[in-house]
């Protein structure tokens, strides 16, 4: 034999004992099979007999032995809920209230997130009519597990029970905060429709589509504002869902439900525009049941006969194929909202809300360079996005939005559009907010400074009237370009209309004392133009004689003469000061050898001869050149025929040069030895008859 086996399991030699039979037996028993026989075998033969109680005494000795079975059960297994619980139900049993209480209170310590022992404990206070304890309970447990539904389910419950409706919508209230299930939205709906709280009810359902924006929650609420009669109401919601869900999260049997809903309300048209909407925006592979539903509508209400609705319907579809082959193609984008535009009708929130979808791809695709080459295109989009948000759609809201969005998008400090400062400014001052329309204007000449800003911006206070802050931005206009002529003339115009001579005369002294200008003839014509008018012939002549001083110009001459001209007394002095204003002009670019300045000159004096009495024309006719054709030897050698004037005060200094070389050459010859005389002689009148 063996050696004796160990309570350890192991014999003497302290070696495992050898098995035999390493075959599987015949029948297997599972562990699950073992443990509930022994369990079986211990319930029926531990079961314990039905006892009477007599007398108090009994009970006693009852309650004590089986709490003490109890407690030495939990003390044993203090983790097993149900060991609790039983304990606390038999507490119960013996109408032990504070007893079960106290049991409770004792299994949360030991597991204080255990949702059964919640609602036990608060269905025993609730029984009990415990109402504040049960109350305190349930607020205990919701903020502890505010994630377990049943919790919030059961107080809201209690609560309307005991008739504290404003107590059951404040903890609804404080429920919706942590933004639970659509179930629990649906219960707090179902609540506020009980005590027919219908404007409750809508704002839980606006709450609820922003918390779960899925397709079935927004046709719940429309289902609800159809059920009570609000069509305007469901159609809104419906329009916010197509808005709120987008392109990417858009399902059909959203549009199948508005386009049923518009039918049953026997608004085919409107049907009709949803259903080709839809069909416009969702793919083929998402809108086959759209597709069937659309077929069935067309075959009970349809009209063939839809020829704009099909061109438009295929000019939309020819804009979606090129914005989808080249999303930077901004062209085509505002074709594309142009085509929107003159669909869309105030009376159509389908289609505005359709252009505005248009609108709102278009401008997503901005160019990813800071380069205004590429920028001037698209910033179209938003300028007319705007126009149309207010004049189409009427929203004011809405196109102040637009022109905010737009500015933080715009990178000013690379460059910026002072068209959209502009319409900016003036949107707002047709909403007679003057004072954005202001701010607008400085922060865009403080980012950006640029002449057609200044000069918008002087435009709106001109029609404002307000005079004082023109002056302040020509002032710093003219800071920011001071060589711009037309700024200073139109300053000087301004404080002339304004009465102010003194302002605009020094404004011209400052302008033509500025090192650099662009246009220096249009500063100089509009400060003598206004001496002149001011009647102060000495400053208009002495603002000539200094423009003289910087260019030659006929014109300036011409001028001058004509003032002179104008500001005589008599006709001979007229006629005189004209004269010698000319005469000089003229010497002056005869010096210069200025032949077709020369010729201006003439004939504008020519003019004034014939046309006073006590003119002259036989003075000016002498001096009038000839043209003559002549050939001159370019580059290349070829030569080119050209025109030339000739004239006579010219002719007789050459012929006099011409004289004077030959006194000259002869005086030479004359002092060579006898008989070289004669061959000068010969030789000079052999060159005059050449």
């Amino acid at each position: 034999m063996g050696d004796p086996v160990k309570p350890g399991g192991y014999g003497q030699s302290g070696r495992a004992p050898m098995i035999k039979n390493k075959n599987a037996a015949a029948i297997q028993i599972t562990a699950e099979q073992l443990i509930r026989e022994a369990y079986d075998r211990q319930g029926t033969a531990q079961k314990a007999p039905r006892q009477k109680v007599l007398d108090g005494e009994e009970l006693s000795d009852y309650q004590m032995r089986r709490r003490r079975e109890f407690e030495e059960g939990v003390r044993k297994n203090k983790h097993n809920i149900g060991e609790w619980i039983r304990y606390a139900s038999w507490e119960e049993g013996q109408s032990e209230v504070a007893r079960a209480r106290s049991i409770y209170e004792r299994a949360l310590e030991i597991d204080g997130r255990n949702q059964t022992v919640y609602i036990k404990y608060a269905e025993l206070e609730m029984k009990h009519k415990n109402i504040n304890l049960a109350r305190n309970l349930y607020d205990r447990a919701v903020t502890i597990l505010p994630r377990v539904s049943q919790f919030w389910y059961r107080y809201t419950l209690m609560e309307e029970t005991l008739g504290n409706i404003e107590g059951a919508r404040d903890i609804f209230e404080r429920w919706m905060k942590w933004e639970p299930e659509e179930d629990a939205w649906n219960a707090y709906v179902k609540f506020e429709k009980r005590y027919n709280e219908i404007e409750n009810a809508r704002a839980v359902f606006e709450r609820s589509v922003y918390v779960h924006p899925q397709p079935k929650s927004w046709l719940k609420w429309t289902k609800f504002e159809e059920d009570l009669g609000e069509y305007d109401r469901a159609r809104e919601v419906f329009g916010m869902a197509i808005d709120r869900l987008g392109e990417e999260f858009m399902d059909q049997h959203v549009f199948i439900s508005f386009a049923k809903f518009e039918t049953r309300l026997k608004e085919y048209e409107r049907a009709r525009a949803i259903y080709k909407y839809a069909l416009e925006r969702l793919p083929k592979s998402k809108s086959q049941a759209l597709y069937n539903q659309y077929t069935l509508f067309e075959k009970q209400y349809g009209d063939r006969e839809e020829i704009e609705n099909v061109v438009v319907t295929k000019r939309r579809m020819m804009y979606e194929a090129a914005v989808k082959n080249d999303e930077y193609d901004y062209d085509t984008w505002l074709d594309y909202t142009r085509l929107e535009e003159e669909v869309a009708s105030i009376d159509d929130p389908a289609s505005i809300e359709r252009t505005r979808d248009v609108y709102e791809r278009a401008i997503a695709e901005h160019p990813l360079v800071a380069e205004k080459r590429l920028w001037r295109r698209y910033i179209y989009l938003w300028l007319n996005y705007a126009l149309f948000e207010e004049t189409v759609a009427q929203d004011i809201e809405r196109t102040r939005q637009v022109y905010l969005a737009c500015n933080d998008l715009l990178p000013h400090k690379a460059f910026t559009f002072a068209k959209f400062w502009l319409q900016y400014a003036w949107f707002e001052i047709r909403q007679l907010n003057v004072t954005a329309a202001r701010r607008a204007l400085g922060i865009a000449i403080g980012k950006c400074p640029k002449d057609r800003l200044f000069r918008g911006y002087i435009e709106l206070e001109l029609e404002l009237r307000e005079f004082d802050r023109v002056r302040v931005l020509y002032t710093k206009y003219l800071e920011f370009n001071p060589t711009n002529c037309t700024t200073w003339v139109e300053f000087a115009k301004l404080e002339m209309a304004l009465g102010e001579s003194d302002r605009c005369q020094a404004l011209f002294d400052m302008a033509i004392d500025q090192p650099t200008l662009d246009m220096p003839e249009v500063l100089w014509k509009a400060y003598i133009d206004f001496t002149f008018d001011m009647g102060d012939f000495e400053k208009t002549r002495a603002l000539y004689e200094r423009l003289l001083t910087l260019t030659d110009h006929a014109k300036v001459w011409i001028s001058l003469a004509q003032f002179e001209y104008t500001v005589a007394d008599k006709s001979a002095a007229k006629i005189m000061a004209a004269r010698s204003v000319y005469e000089r002009a003229y010497k002056r670019f005869k010096e210069l050898g200025l032949k077709e300045e020369r010729l201006v000159l003439l004939e504008a004096w020519r003019e004034v001869e014939a046309e006073d009495q006590a003119g002259d024309s036989s003075l000016v006719e002498k001096k009038m050149p000839k043209r003559v054709r002549k050939r001159r030897e370019l580059e290349d050698g070829s030569l080119e025929e050209y025109f030339d004037y000739v004239f006579p005060d010219d002719e007789e200094q050459g012929a006099r040069f011409k004289l004077l070389a030959k006194a000259h050459l002869w005086k030479q010859k004359a002092k060579e030895p006898d008989g070289s005389i004669n061959e000068s002689r010969e030789t000079t009148s052999n060159t005059d008859s050449s």
